[in-house]
């Protein structure tokens, strides 16, 4: 496998120093990932196409770019991948054209065939999809089976709208997912937050699917705005400086979620995933070192004993954290980076919700506020 990272500004495309020698009509598969804009403007699937004839062609709108160990806005970023015995397959689906997200999640893994799939790479809309029923219907999908990773798509810090496409130019309520087929392909991965928690664990009593009323029989957003503080005058922009700590009931393990607006008529707030009845949570407040370092430790749960460093990195993180750390965002790429030894090309993105199992294994669950990284061997 050979992985060719490139950039398409002011006109012109450039590349990563790490890349090697590609025929550029050997790609099989470019992964691009750019500002909402960027996407919108008009040919550019066949500005794309023409750099890469033989690709399929995947585009995904971001919270920002992941290049290398650069973080950039409303830029066009490329990771094209050349492969020697591994294969692909590719499937989209609309989310308009189903009832739910879940129903839309089974049929496009129905699309894949299932002989010798290995792994399976998804981009999602992040504004009409339901994050915790798109990842319950591609475990369903594939059996609770197999690896999937990937992540729902950005739209800046606006929260309006975002775009995902396959072969076309990007539309609203696109999702892609890509199967990777072949023995000697060695997929890893991991994901880690470093947010503290603070105060006592509540427990959510009022809740209708990804909205939430009540926490402790108290209305959840006056509750939430108390923690804030002086916070809270910044909403609902500064709820993606402090996420909820969710262990929802049947799980061992919390997961992070991201809110995306609040209701002030309603007193409600909305978050990327589910936050069911029953679940057990606690506030969340970031901190500098913390993020860095667990950025690092997700890349060391996906090296591998025995392997060199892995050929390509997928990485996508949170717009909450890269607000958080604001001009230190590239810190958490080369942190990264540096596991690696310097030698394993980055790409992804800022995203809306991160798509991974646990660390410890199982089927693919919905984060938000994590690194998540997915790395790539091709066995000798």
């Amino acid at each position: 496998m050979n992985v060719s990272l490139y950039q398409y500004e002011g006109g012109q495309w450039k590349s990563n120093p790490l890349n090697k020698p590609v025929v550029l009509s050997d790609i099989k598969l470019a992964l691009c990932f750019s500002g909402k804009e960027v996407l919108k403007s008009e040919g550019i699937y066949k500005k794309i196409k023409a750099r890469f004839p033989n690709a399929e062609i995947v585009m995904c709108s971001t919270a920002g770019e992941i290049f290398g160990n650069t973080v950039n806005e409303n830029s066009l970023c490329v990771a094209a991948f050349e492969f020697n015995e591994c294969s692909i397959q590719t499937a989209s689906v609309r989310i308009q054209h189903f009832s739910n997200s879940y129903d839309a999640a089974i049929s496009l893994m129905g699309k894949l065939s299932k002989e010798k799939l290995l792994y399976v790479m998804v981009f999602s809309d992040g504004s009409l999809v339901n994050g915790s029923e798109l990842v319950k219907g591609l475990n369903d999908g594939v059996e609770h089976q197999l690896l999937i990773t990937g992540g729902l798509a950005g739209d800046g810090a606006n929260f309006i709208s975002t775009l995902v496409g396959l072969n076309e130019q990007p539309k609203e309520g696109e999702i892609v997912v890509i199967g990777f087929y072949g023995s000697n392909l060695l997929v890893t991965h991991g994901s880690q937050g470093g947010w503290d928690t603070f105060g006592l664990e509540k427990v959510i009593t009022r809740s209708v699917s990804n909205v939430l009323f009540e926490i402790d029989g108290v209305n959840a957003l006056d509750l939430y705005k108390k923690y804030l503080g002086h916070d809270a005058e910044n909403l609902p922009g500064s709820s993606l400086l402090f996420p909820l700590s969710v262990t929802i009931p049947g799980m061992d393990n919390p997961v992070v979620r991201t809110i995306l607006s609040i209701d002030e008529q309603n007193k409600s707030m909305t978050f990327a995933g589910d936050v069911p009845v029953g679940s057990k949570v606690k506030f969340m407040k970031g901190n500098f070192d913390r993020l860095t370092a667990a950025a690092a430790t997700a890349a060391i749960m996906t090296l591998k004993e025995g392997q060199k460093a892995p050929d390509f990195s997928l990485l996508i993180s949170c717009v909450g954290r890269k607000l958080i750390l604001g001009p230190r965002t590239e810190e958490e790429l080369e942190a990264v980076s540096e596991v690696f030894g310097n030698q394993t090309p980055l790409a992804g993105f800022y995203a809306y919700g991160e798509i991974s199992p646990f660390n410890h294994g199982g089927g693919c669950q919905l984060h938000n506020q994590t690194m998540t990284i997915t790395s790539f061997y091709e066995l000798s």
